[in-house]
C-alpha cells in the first residue's frame, strides 16, 4: 500500500468504528499499519495448496508433551 492509500484506509476504519486518533499518535498509528501491510503483502506472496487449509479441529500439545506421546 502507498502512504496515501494507507492513510486513506486508517481515516476510513477509525471513522466506521468512531475511533478517535489523537494527532500526536496519527504518525505512530500510521507508521505501524505501515508495517502490519508489509508483512502482510509478504504473507500474501506465499502460495498455497489445497492440503495447506486450516484444520477443522486444532488440539494443541502442552509444553511438557513430547513428540509421539512420550514424556
Amino acid at each position: 500500500m502507498t502512504p496515501s492509500q494507507i492513510e486513506a484506509y486508517v481515516d476510513a476504519s477509525s471513522s466506521v468504528l468512531d475511533l478517535k486518533i489523537d494527532s500526536a499518535h496519527r504518525p505512530g498509528v500510521l507508521q505501524f499499519f505501515s508495517l502490519a501491510a508489509g508483512m502482510a503483502a509478504i504473507v500474501e506472496q506465499v502460495p498455497l495448496a489445497p492440503h495447506d487449509e486450516a484444520a477443522v479441529h486444532f488440539t494443541p500439545i502442552g509444553p511438557t508433551t513430547a513428540v509421539g506421546g512420550a514424556r
